[in-house]
């Protein structure tokens, strides 16, 4: 397998759709002024639309038979009703797929197919967040962007001709982080000439707070994600001892990420109404991806980027800390083996295993610090409470031995 760079996937990966490069327009743009260009059932006329069509629905079906898309049929039903909920117009036509990879991502395609990644889903620490990317994507459509944006390049390129060549890498995935997850960085690389100028991307900031602010969601909500994600990427460039990327992975290339958040929170002030109660709809968020969250947060810490996880960790905790965060914190520090980790994350294994929650391999790993530590009556307690909840793990006569021992 073609060894791929984690931070030059993020970037490939971004590109995945025409959602993918953003920036801040010269001057705000109102959403009072912005009206859907599409109404449901929309269908291209003329011949470059349609035959953009043609190819994202090759496109699609690679998507769509993807071993990276979740398969949790309760999961795809509650973003199929989210996107359903702040599509707007052509809310009915969208259709959207959880996919497997562990970054902050999320885009539209020409055709009204939507990709959401499972590291988005991570860092939402409510509904009204998710909502107000997934509108965002939705207003690229419902604004037509993908054809505006290639109408000003096509004397630059092929775009077709390029798109036929890429029929196909989608469908070669298998897995996450393994077989052809670089195909995946050239499906993005592909569809990155599709990428939106600043202004097309401020018409879907402003857009999307609209349709967010008119389902009755916080719209402050957009710029508490950016907020999130300027935070996050700091930290991580913190721990690498480097300055913070210009490029973020949901928006792609952005000069001024501060500038557009600031640009969000005006647009979230012009669309409230006085007396409404808007709603961040945390609670069934929760309840939506609660299956999930552990995989999810398993898959960010094995990523080894430790400010970035210790913020996601945080600032979830916001809301409340509980065994599995506590849980991943440990495990962000025992992954990083610098010195004196080793005690953060006993310490954190110990803090787990106090709430009723705690995952069973919290109790796995406090038993080995315990015992690592010289304490091995707590050890075997610890280590008989963990087969206890998972009898049949896979380890589980090895830790029986080591009880025996």
């Amino acid at each position: 397998m073609t060894a791929i760079d984690r931070r030059g996937m993020l970037l490939a990966g971004a590109a995945l759709a025409a959602a993918s490069a953003t920036g801040t327009a010269s001057a705000r743009i109102l959403p009072s002024a912005m009206v859907p260009l599409i109404g449901p059932g929309y269908r291209p006329v003329d011949a470059d639309e349609k035959g953009m069509w043609q190819q994202m629905a090759r496109v699609e079906e690679e998507i769509a038979g993807s071993n990276l898309v979740v398969n949790d049929p309760a999961l795809a039903t509650y973003l199929q009703g989210l996107i359903g909920k702040v599509g707007g117009p052509a809310a009915r036509d969208f259709r959207i797929y959880l996919v497997r990879v562990p970054d902050f991502n999320a885009m539209m395609f020409p055709t009204g197919f939507a990709m959401v990644f499972t590291g988005l889903l991570l860092r939402m620490r409510n509904e009204a967040q998710l909502a107000g990317v997934i509108a965002h994507e939705a207003a690229h459509f419902l604004r037509k962007h993908q054809i505006r944006q290639w109408r000003d390049m096509r004397t630059k390129t092929d775009l077709f001709a390029i798109l036929a060549m890429g029929a196909g890498v989608a469908g070669g995935a298998a897995g996450v982080y393994t077989g052809d997850l670089a195909r995946l960085g050239e499906l993005g690389t592909i569809l990155s000439l599709l990428r939106y100028n600043r202004e097309l991307e401020a018409e879907a900031d402003a857009l999307g707070v609209r349709l967010l602010a008119e389902q009755g969601y916080d719209p402050r909500a957009m710029a508490e994600t950016w907020e999130q994600l300027i935070a996050e990427e700091e930290l991580s460039a913190k721990y690498r001892r480097k300055r913070r990327d210009k490029d973020i992975s949901l928006f792609g290339t952005h000069p001024t990420p501060e500038s557009r958040m600031a640009d969000l929170r005006l647009s979230a002030a012009d669309v409230t109404r006085p007396g409404v109660m808007y709603d961040a709809r945390r609670a069934s968020y929760l309840a939506a991806i609660a299956k999930i969250r552990p995989t999810l947060l398993d898959d960010q810490v094995k990523l080894n980027d430790p400010g970035a996880s210790q913020y996601i960790v945080n600032n979830l905790a916001q809301d409340g800390w509980n065994g599995l965060l506590r849980f991943n914190e440990a495990e962000i520090w025992r992954l990083r083996n610098r010195t004196g980790d080793d005690l953060r994350a006993a310490q954190g294994y110990a803090a787990a295993v106090l709430y009723p929650d705690a995952p069973a391999d919290a109790w796995r790993w406090h038993g080995i610090m315990l015992s690592k530590a010289g304490r091995q009556s707590e050890a075997r307690a610890a280590l008989t409470r963990y087969l206890m909840i998972t009898p049949n793990a896979p380890d589980a006569a090895f830790v029986r031995q080591m009880l025996a021992s």
